[in-house]
């Protein structure tokens, strides 16, 4: 067994060295035997209470039990059974609104080719769009409503 005078060593020369995975193994089995303690292990090498239990959880023999226990309280739990069942209420709403919505698509189309006249909405180009297409004329007109506005300013008597 090595000596605590050879681990004496400087903070960054700590950071730097690195165990071997069998020295690891070793000290988990030693651990697990009850041969040694976690803070002995942890005295005698200069590695943190952590590092040793990151070691055990890595090879220790409970190695592959990934067991987790929550506890919630019984509002967190009624709370997540109320809204589950919300959600599972609203997905089966937002799916009748799809079967609904295709039933009036098909009816549309079908509603088309029976009286041959186009039924689906067009979406027209913005107002903007239109208004600048059709701005030959009526800007004209326009323009004489706005200049007999003007004149008739200018007539009424001042108060």
């Amino acid at each position: 067994m090595a000596q605590r005078d050879e681990f004496n060593l400087t903070l960054p020369e700590r950071r730097r060295r690195t165990f071997s995975d069998t020295f690891k193994r070793d000290k988990v089995r030693e651990i697990e035997l009850g041969m040694t303690k976690v803070s002995e292990v942890s005295k005698q090498y200069g590695v943190s209470d952590t590092s040793i239990y990151y070691w055990m959880r890595k090879f220790g023999v409970d190695q592959d039990k990934q067991e987790r226990l929550v506890i919630e309280t019984m509002s967190d739990t009624k709370a997540l059974k109320e809204m589950k069942e919300r959600l599972a209420e609203l997905e089966r709403l937002v799916g009748q609104k799809q079967i609904e919505v295709e039933f009036y698509k098909k009816m549309i189309d079908l509603a088309q080719e029976h009286y041959g006249i186009e039924i689906k909405k067009t979406f027209l180009p913005h107002p903007a769009t239109l208004l600048a297409q059709k701005r030959t004329i009526p800007l004209q007109y326009e323009q004489a409503v706005l200049n007999c506005g003007d004149q008739q300013a200018k007539l009424s008597p001042a108060s």
